[in-house]
C-alpha cells in the first residue's frame, strides 16, 4: 500500500513499487521530511529512515564534492539478505530523495531501470511550484513532519 503527503505522488510510486518488486520506499525531502512510503508500518520506522537517508545523501554529496568535485549520487548496498538502493529525484517542485530496499525478488538493474520511469513521471507529474507564505524554520518542520506522518498513517 501506498501512503503519500500528496496524491500526485501515489501514481508514479505505486507503478515502481509494483514493477521493481521492491519491499520498501520512501520519498523524502532531503531535510528529512516525508512525502509518500511504502511497506513501512509504523510512524517511528518512517521517520528513523527519513533521518537517515537525509543524512547519507548529506554525507554522500559533500563527500563527492570533496573528492571528485560532484555530489556522489544513486548509492547502492548489498547487504546479506537485503539491497537498498538511495538516489536524488529532481523534479520542477523540488528536489526529493528516493530510499527503497529490495530483496532476492528483484535486482540493482531493474531498480535503477525502474528508478529512471519513476524520476521521469515524478517530473511529469508535479504540480507548479507554489510560493511559500511562511518562513521554513524549525517549529515549522516539526508541525510539518507530524502532520506528513499523520496523513500517512490515517490519522488526520
Amino acid at each position: 500500500m501506498i501512503a503519500a503527503v500528496e496524491s500526485w505522488v501515489e501514481e508514479p510510486l505505486r507503478r515502481f513499487v509494483e514493477d521493481a518488486r521492491v519491499v520498501l520506499a520512501l520519498l523524502l525531502y532531503p531535510s528529512g521530511q516525508v512525502m509518500a512510503q511504502h511497506g513501512f508500518a509504523r510512524a517511528v520506522d518512517v521517520m528513523s529512515a527519513c533521518a537517515l537517508a537525509a543524512a547519507i545523501n548529506a554525507s554522500a554529496g559533500e563527500l563527492g564534492r570533496q573528492l571528485d568535485g560532484r555530489p556522489f549520487t544513486g548509492l547502492h548496498h548489498a547487504g546479506s539478505e537485503r539491497q537498498m538502493f538511495l538516489a536524488q529525484v529532481p523534479t520542477p517542485r523540488a528536489p526529493f530523495v528516493f530510499l527503497t530496499v529490495f530483496d532476492r525478488e528483484s535486482s540493482l538493474g531493474l531498480v535503477r531501470l525502474y528508478f529512471e520511469e519513476l524520476v521521469a513521471a515524478l517530473a511529469a507529474a508535479a504540480p507548479p511550484v507554489v510560493e511559500r507564505t511562511e518562513p521554513v524554520l524549525a517549529t515549522n518542520f516539526e508541525r510539518d513532519l507530524n502532520r506528513n506522518l499523520a496523513v500517512l498513517f490515517g490519522r488526520a
